[in-house]
């Protein structure tokens, strides 16, 4: 199988014992920020890469309820194009490359239990990885297409063929769009203690519109989420612990305790790192970051671009003691079970 390891890769995939929810979604194309029909140029092309020998990637459409088969590189550049803004410096870019590709092998290596239709392998949603393929990704774009493509395209080719392992198996590779100053250890956010999933400094977050945050509700709206009875003075509750990252991990209201994911949930926050305040009938509800907050944060895989870090050093720091091996012993593997 021919495959070509040219400049850079990068991270990220989630969790074991996790729900549904691997992935948080950062911003999709439609998102992403305004640029100029010709946009930043991608990199001299420096790669080759031949479809036909590459493994398929079975995806169901949620939304014509079919199952699209598709090369796998050609299933990554898919996922980073709804998943990172085409303007994210092309370090971040093969970051989020090595990201996807890392899930959706460890994902074909051992399928979670979510069940998907018609024998596919992954959705096209946040439930596994958004996707879109290349006729969507226009009608998306617009004028901007072909500058987007080339630059995303250059990202995936550029690192086709590896994925981050740890112990000589694929990542959770987990990833979300903006901290809140640190990461999440997995155990704070999810049930298993991961050790390459741990709290790291991501101070780049900053730079994000969606660093911060402010939601109100009126406080019978709160009170029924959140099943609680507040007790009519300025005080809603007690922030009682936070996580090593920042984040609430208990909360006691009244007679309730609760953790911070729990509220996150049922309020629908941006974050679990939140404080409040009561006024008059609405709880006023400040967060910082967004998402679940374990793995790689996308603008701090910006951030670190932007100063100069290349993809691995990015993948590096966000997942811990990793290593960025060749994917032909795992395609290898998947043959195997076939035959």
């Amino acid at each position: 199988m021919k495959r070509l390891l040219i400049a850079a890769t990068i991270l990220c995939t989630v969790v074991l014992m996790i729900p549904a929810m691997l992935v948080q979604l950062t911003s999709g194309p439609a998102d992403q920020q305004a640029q100029t029909t010709a946009g930043p140029a991608p990199e001299e092309k420096a790669w080759s890469y031949d479809p036909g020998e590459d493994i398929k990637v079975k995806v169901y459409r949620s939304q014509t309820e079919t199952v699209e088969e598709l090369p796998l590189e050609q299933y990554v550049v898919g996922v980073v194009s709804s998943e990172m803004p085409a303007d994210f410096e092309v370090e971040a870019l093969k970051a989020q490359a090595l990201t996807a590709r890392t899930y959706i092998i460890k994902q074909m290596l051992e399928p979670t239990d979510i069940q998907v239709p018609q024998g596919a392998m992954v959705t096209d949603t946040v439930m596994h990885q958004v996707f879109h393929n290349e006729e969507e990704l226009k009608s998306l774009w617009g004028e901007e297409y072909e500058w987007k493509k080339a630059r995303i395209e250059e990202a995936v080719y550029a690192t086709q063929g590896q994925v981050m392992t740890f112990e000589g198996e694929p990542i959770t590779a987990s990833f979300f769009s903006t901290s809140n100053g640190y990461t999440e250890n997995s155990e704070d956010y999810w049930q298993n203690e991961i050790p390459y999933l741990r709290s790291v400094a991501s101070p780049w977050d900053q730079t994000s519109p969606r660093f911060t945050a402010q939601k109100e509700m009126p406080v019978t709206e709160f009170e029924q989420r959140l099943d609680v009875q507040l007790s009519g003075d300025s005080e809603i509750g007690t922030i009682a612990e936070r996580t090593d990252g920042g984040r609430v991990a208990k909360v006691v209201i009244g007679d309730k305790e609760l953790s911070g994911r729990e509220v996150r949930d049922k309020l629908e926050l941006d974050s679990s790192d939140f404080q409040w305040q009561l006024k008059g009938d609405q709880v006023v509800i400040q967060t910082r970051g967004w998402g679940h907050g374990v793995g790689m944060s996308q603008y701090g895989a910006d951030g670190m671009a932007k100063e100069g870090r290349n993809y691995e050093e990015i993948v590096r720091h966000f997942y811990q003691g990793i290593d960025i091996q060749e994917l032909d012993p795992y395609v290898a593997k998947l043959t195997a079970r076939k035959e």
